[in-house]
């Protein structure tokens, strides 16, 4: 496109922007319309004893704006909170005990010995050899891994009771407090 077309299309463009924004300004103003319905015109023009229908001014209740309101009080609405209001409190009545009663201690319940504590060994991985035979591996994160079948004893502490695909059922080796390892660490 040759440059002097360029210009007159671009000076066309610009021409009719500004026409449209000229137009914009200097249109004339919408009239208000009333908010006051007909009836209530009507109304307005027969107490004043005019024919004339009421404009707009004559809607508003100056004296209305003028009187005082009462401040919000404390015991408002509370847009927080999601439950009923409660209930007044009733009148409360003074009574005076017959026999004063001690309370009595509740009896002692044996809680017996403490539970084992947990076995402190995270499963790393489980192993199926060609014979089908699984092998845990598993460690403390102290020392170097430790391997075991079901039926091993681990570290001279901790008994393999069985082998999962993803998880591993120990027990301690005197036979007390069965524990589940999962492979996750948990």
């Amino acid at each position: 496109m040759r440059p002097e077309r360029r210009r007159q299309i671009l000076g066309a463009a610009a021409m009719v922007v500004l026409a449209i924004a000229l137009w914009s300004l200097w249109r004339p103003a919408p009239t208000p319309r009333s908010t006051v319905p007909a009836q209530a015109r009507a109304r307005a023009g027969r107490t004043s004893g005019n024919s004339t229908a009421a404009g707009p001014a004559d809607a508003v209740r100056l004296e209305a704006l003028r009187t005082s309101r009462d401040e919000p009080g404390e015991a408002g609405r509370n847009p927080f909170r999601y439950q009923p209001k409660a209930a007044a409190p009733s009148p409360t009545r003074v009574t005076t005990p017959i026999m004063s009663e001690t309370p009595r201690p509740a009896p002692a319940v044996p809680t017996g010995p403490p539970p084992p504590p947990p076995i402190p060994l995270k499963l790393q991985g489980v192993l199926e050899r060609a014979n089908g035979v699984k092998w845990a591996v598993l460690s403390d994160g102290k020392s170097a891994p430790m391997y075991g079948k079901d039926g091993d004893i681990i570290d001279g502490k901790y008994l393999i009771v069985k082998i999962g695909t993803e998880s591993i059922e120990m027990m301690h080796a005197d036979g007390r407090g069965r524990q589940v390892i999962r492979l996750n660490g948990q």
